[in-house]
């Protein structure tokens, strides 16, 4: 995943975003990081990675090991919303039909 890959696809948020929020903002829990353009309260899809880079942060380091591509990224959301795990707010980043 790239800087300016989204990683809350429901409110298009970027992981510079997150990475300059958690730099700036220092959130104490990871529900903080719902702070930054409401990141993570959409379908629910991108908690587990907002955890992975709190807690990559919270390590002092601004990179995780557990960078998945965006493509998959995306693909793996659409399953997801498909198989009944959350909702995407109207003008969220849409699924893929095709995947």
């Amino acid at each position: 995943m790239q800087l300016d890959d989204e990683v809350c696809l429901c409110f298009h948020v970027t992981k510079r975003k997150l990475q300059n929020f958690l730099r700036v903002e220092k959130p104490r829990r990871v529900a903080q990081m719902s702070d930054c353009f409401g990141a993570g309260t959409g379908c629910g899809w991108c908690r587990k990675y907002l955890r992975v880079m709190f807690d990559a942060h919270q390590a002092g380091n601004a990179a995780s090991a557990e960078d998945p591509a965006s493509v998959d990224y995306a693909r793996n959301r659409a399953e997801y919303i498909r198989a009944g795990g959350g909702t995407p707010p109207p003008g969220a980043t849409p699924i893929d039909p095709a995947s």
